[in-house]
């Protein structure tokens, strides 16, 4: 095996998060190849707000739906339908969507390998090393190596990247989600509603996350995460089918796969290599949202290294975790605190579902989700919010 290829980047994993940063600095002239292996698909609602929309250029054709209200299910069996008022989260699947952003990145400029990463090394003369198995059209693998100025880790959760490269990557805590793609119902499911994402908070389906039915257009999507190794999400899924009506939908195909669920402390190796996306842990808290994320956190990595590329100075590549965390810490830390506090039992989840009957507690959410900042113009609305909020801990409130 022989390194032929000099490289301005490399970037491993092409999900939201590495073909956004392929595409940005293939548009800037920079030589960039991306590895991905063909077929991978991540257990994934698919949900993405305007502010993703807006910023990342996504076309419509790309949203297979558009959901106009969220139902949140009590472990009572209690609902509270929430509307979006004036607008939309739209829906993408994510096999079709992840190859219109890597295919992008390709018609940008960037070099796309159907590949599997081995390890990094460097030359001699210091300068970075990646290794990884380049795969023909029949399955076969072969060895290929590649010099590099600059890595861009985006190869998920459990990232081998970040773990060869990056201190403090081994403890990250994970979520294990599961879900099935199944064939959407027809009017005979009364239950089922095309515009509405169903969120779950009941312990026999999660005990300590949560699990959702969400419409993607002729497909839905089931599925469940939880922390609890012991817990099976497969006979959770199948379970929540059961209690959806869509026991005898047609199942498309299944995936699942660990999600992180907080930001490593560190990004990056101090010398040319930074993470984004799940690599870098990078999913929001209580939510699991993270295609946004993933494509910011993307970005940032992009300029990042276009920064370290033009001045030399490895200082920039930490440049992508501190501008992160500036504008969506707070954000991060907030929904870490209700997902420690609110999940920790069905007594608990039934109180927090309680507090999404509220009006100011809908409109400010949905105003954080769809702008992806926390509101500052109703400090009225988030006073009264704070005394609810301590009027159900203390238990003077029932659900």
């Amino acid at each position: 095996m022989t390194t032929e290829a000099t490289f301005d980047v490399v970037i491993v994993g092409g999900g939201p998060a590495g073909s956004t940063a392929a595409d940005d600095l293939a548009r800037r002239g920079y030589s960039v190849l991306l590895l991905d292996r063909r077929g991978r698909i991540k257990p994934c609602g698919g949900a993405i707000p305007p502010r993703a929309i807006q910023d990342f250029a996504i076309p419509d054709h790309l949203l297979v739906a558009r959901i106009r209200s969220a139902r949140m299910v009590a472990p009572s069996h209690a609902k509270v339908d929430i509307p979006i008022e004036g607008g939309f989260v739209g829906m993408v699947d994510r096999e079709i969507f992840d190859e219109w952003l890597r295919k992008r990145a390709e018609e940008s400029g960037a070099k796309r390998e159907d590949a599997v990463f081995e390890h990094l090394d460097r030359d001699p003369d210091g300068v970075c090393v990646v290794h990884y198995l380049r795969l023909d059209g029949e399955g076969k693998s072969h060895p290929e190596s590649v010099r590099t100025r600059a890595v861009i880790g985006a190869d998920g959760a459990r990232s081998k990247v970040a773990k060869q490269a990056v201190p403090g990557a081994e403890d990250a805590r994970y979520v294990f989600a599961y879900h099935e793609i199944l064939s959407a119902p027809g009017r005979e499911n009364g239950e089922y509603d095309a515009s509405r994402c169903d969120v779950v908070y009941r312990g026999e389906f999660s005990p300590d996350f949560y699990s959702w039915v969400f419409p993607h257009g002729d497909t839905v999507s089931v599925g469940s995460g939880s922390a609890d190794r012991g817990f099976s999400l497969r006979q959770a899924v199948t379970g929540l089918r059961q209690v959806s009506g869509l026991e005898k939908a047609k199942r498309l195909r299944s995936e699942g796969a660990p999600i992180p669920l907080k930001p490593l402390r560190r990004w990056d190796n101090g010398r040319d290599l930074v993470l984004a996306g799940d690599a870098a842990g990078v999913v929001a808290p209580a939510s699991g949202e993270g295609i946004y994320y993933a494509m910011h956190g993307g970005r940032l990595a992009a300029d990042a290294v276009d920064l370290f590329l033009r001045s030399g100075d490895c200082k920039a590549l930490a440049t992508a975790r501190k501008r992160f965390m500036r504008v969506h810490g707070k954000v991060f830390w907030i929904l870490g605190v209700m997902q420690w506090f609110w999940y920790r039992s069905d007594k608990r989840r039934e109180r927090f579902v309680s507090i999404c009957r509220d009006k100011d507690v809908q409109q400010l959410t949905f105003d954080a989700y769809m702008n992806k900042e926390l509101v500052r113009a109703r400090p009225a609305a988030h006073v009264r919010i704070f005394f609810k909020d301590l009027a159900h801990l203390a238990g003077l409130l029932r659900p």
